[in-house]
């Protein structure tokens, strides 16, 4: 079992404090209709989307799915630009014209979200390619739920970096349902991480994907392996949202029993337990951050309802190369 430092510890709880913090305010400001287009949640991922960033540098690279807001949170985005960039301000991180699907921040390694279902894989093998190409020892990890696992886009970027060997890991967070697809109902295997034998590529598991000790050392052997110049990796963990697919979604499809079994496994607070009982933080310390993360988000909203829309005469920048 791998061990953490304090300073670790601390930095993975203030980071999955704030997934927690964010959307769950974000859920709320829907209502109102304070977000700009549709929107996604992290809740209840939050273990699997920090355990997943925690290894990476600002020049590793990322390119997050359309449930993005807990990776692009774990990769250190701005939280001022990021609600801005929901409330559609010209301050956003994407000058609001991308709201929730289109996140991105280049300087962070942050390559974007994505509203195609594994639209990311592609471009994280293209990006990927380029680093290899300029011969620096950086990663790219593309994001997915176990839905986008069998678009054929899947199969083609797999493929492609395995025969090259290029330095990508493809990150399956399995939350069970792609949408309201049940995804025993959608593939014939038991685990999606198997698949990577296929390619001769090597697959990593996480079973717990709540407990963000176990996926961050589920994703330290993966990044190991391919910092290293072995080529890519599939790591797959087992999380759950606990809303539905998006702010459209009821989630009638799922019994409110075992809604509120996986709820039981807070991510949350299985860290808080393990960074208590372990000795690296009280739970004063703690409840500190908690107190520092929920005024980080009404600063948040502050800054985003006193931003400024875009004007209509930007609406043509940005889309072609100057």
């Amino acid at each position: 079992m791998v061990t953490i430092s304090r300073e670790k510890g601390l930095e993975m709880y203030l980071q999955m404090q704030r997934i927690r913090e964010f959307d769950s305010r974000i859920n709320k400001l829907v209502r109102r209709g304070f977000v700009q287009g549709m929107t996604h949640f992290s809740v209840g991922e939050e273990a699997a989307n920090v355990g997943a960033v925690a290894h990476l540098s600002y020049d590793d690279l990322i390119f997050s799915n359309h449930r993005g807001h807990g990776q692009c949170i774990a990769k250190d985005m701005d939280l001022n630009a990021m609600m801005a960039e929901l409330a559609g301000k010209a301050t956003g991180v994407s000058k609001g014209r991308g709201g929730s699907m289109h996140l991105a921040d280049f300087e962070k390694g942050n390559y974007g979200t994505t509203g195609i279902v594994g639209g990311g894989f592609a471009l994280a093998v293209g990006a990927a390619l380029t680093q290899q190409y300029k011969g620096t020892d950086h990663i790219v990890v593309a994001f997915s739920g176990d839905g986008a696992t069998n678009e054929g886009s899947f199969h083609e970027s797999v493929n492609l970096a395995a025969t090259w060997k290029l330095p990508v890991i493809f990150f399956i967070l399995n939350n069970g349902y792609g949408i309201s697809m049940d995804i025993k109902k959608a593939t014939n295997t038991p685990h999606l991480y198997t698949r990577a034998e296929a390619y001769g590529i090597p697959g990593y598991y996480c079973e717990d994907g709540n407990d963000v000790v176990a996926v961050y050392e589920t994703m330290g052997k993966a990044v190991d392996h391919v910092r290293s110049g072995k080529g890519p990796a599939i790591v797959e963990v087992v999380s759950y949202r606990w809303f539905g697919h998006s702010t459209a979604d009821a989630g009638v499809y799922r019994t409110k029993e075992e809604v509120d079994e996986w709820k039981k496994k807070d991510p949350m607070l299985k860290f808080r337990a393990y960074l208590t009982e372990h000795g690296l933080a009280t739970n004063e310390e703690l409840d500190e951050i908690n107190a520092q993360v929920k005024q980080e988000v009404d600063d948040a909203y502050e800054f985003a309802i006193n931003s400024p829309d875009p004007d209509v005469s930007v609406a043509f920048e940005d889309i072609w190369v100057d």
